[in-house]
């Protein structure tokens, strides 16, 4: 049996992923068709959605919104596993749902499809998924699982990252970070070119980027603990 709390993180991810795809993936539709966003509003909008989704949902299940994300947490013992898959079964739904709902409301063809395929090489693409989701999961383990951050800043730092890798990775990769993003407009339209890096690239950067943070951490301690006595800069050389 799932719990009605359980069963509301569910739900909050759905719908937290719902608007994280339609917001953006919004801002390509609008843009491929009437030309009005450009390519820095599009930017600016994946990372807006993500940091109002943050703020919105993030008290209630996480803000995960991205299965690599997800999963990284499990591996790293910030999440049970027995809740990951219907996690995922949340933001795949909500992405799928999205996309539905956008190809229902724009006349969108193959020039106005707002999934993500490679633009440079396949090799190229990879790189860029794994680099950006490699990044974002640093900021996010920073921010949301180190005690001695602050906290209220979580959703500005996760959204100002996900609009400087969409700059950074939008031109070679489509910058997408996340296989919830990718899978749900391929589905609906039927364009698999080049799905598995957005796939494969993701997870692989984002537990990377898990691991990476947790090999720097210096202590579990808030930080008002380790400069409670000493030099800071001391404490740290004790390390």
């Amino acid at each position: 049996m799932i719990g009605l709390g359980f069963s509301s993180k569910v739900m909050a991810e759905a719908m937290g992923t719902y608007f994280l795809v339609f917001a953006g993936c919004s801002a390509v539709v609008v843009n491929k068709i009437y030309g009005s966003v450009t390519f820095p509003g599009v930017c600016v909008v994946w990372g807006l959605i993500i940091m109002v989704m943050v703020y919105s949902v993030g008290h209630i299940s996480g803000a995960h919104l991205n299965p690599a994300v997800t999963i990284t947490f499990a591996i790293f013992r910030h999440f049970p596993y027995k809740q990951v898959p219907l996690y995922i079964l949340g933001q795949m739904l909500g992405s799928i749902l999205a996309s539905g709902t956008l190809y229902l409301m724009f006349d969108v063809d193959e020039d106005a499809y707002f999934g993500t395929v490679p633009v440079g090489t396949k090799g190229q693409s990879l790189m860029m998924e794994f680099i950006t989701s490699f990044m974002l999961m640093f900021v996010i383990s920073g921010v949301a699982t180190d005690n001695r951050s602050i906290g209220e800043l979580a959703g500005i730092a996760i959204g100002m990252t996900i609009l400087l890798n969409v700059f950074i990775a939008g031109p070679v990769s489509g910058g997408s970070m996340n296989p919830a993003r990718s899978i749900g407009p391929a589905l609906i339209m039927q364009k698999y070119t080049g799905l598995w890096i957005y796939v494969v690239g993701p997870l692989l950067g984002t537990i990377v980027g898990g691991f990476a943070y947790n090999l720097i951490r210096l202590t579990d301690k808030p930080l008002r603990e380790i400069t409670k006595s000493g030099s800071f800069l001391g404490n740290i050389a004790k390390k």
